[in-house]
């Protein structure tokens, strides 16, 4: 696995530092327990979410500094175009970061490194509302 530096040449990335892979699907499997039960998210994903779940996941870690996966497989992110067949207004944006925000707290992250990744998942949230 190859991991692209994002900083200076010996600095570790967040994929590194947060835990590499493992902590990554432990997010979105954390983040998909909530989303699978709530009225508001769970017609937007399909019956079963293990390919939804690889991709996030995959997206994730490639975002923060891991290998590149994500775009070998499905080419360039394009997060508002794939997300465009569903309507997300700020109530869907809103329970879908809530969700994301508990998988997180649960993840027991340094408080500065968490603060760096909520951040990025609201910004993200907001980005996407489309109705």
């Amino acid at each position: 696995m190859q991991i692209r530096r994002r900083r200076g040449e010996g600095e570790p990335t967040p994929f590194e530092r947060w835990g590499g892979e493992r902590f990554f699907v432990d997010l979105v499997d954390r983040f998909y327990a909530g989303v699978v039960t709530d009225p508001l998210l769970t017609h937007m994903y399909p019956e079963d979410v293990t390919e939804s779940k690889e991709h996030l996941a995959l997206f994730l870690m490639q975002y923060w500094g891991g290998p590149a996966t994500y775009n070998e497989q499905r080419g360039a992110p394009r997060l508002r175009m794939r997300h465009m067949p569903f309507a997300i207004g700020p109530a869907e944006a809103e329970a879908w970061l809530a969700h994301m925000t508990a998988a997180v707290r649960a993840g027991g992250m340094e408080p500065e490194d968490e603060e760096q990744l909520l951040e990025y998942l609201a910004m993200a949230a907001g980005s996407l509302v489309n109705a």
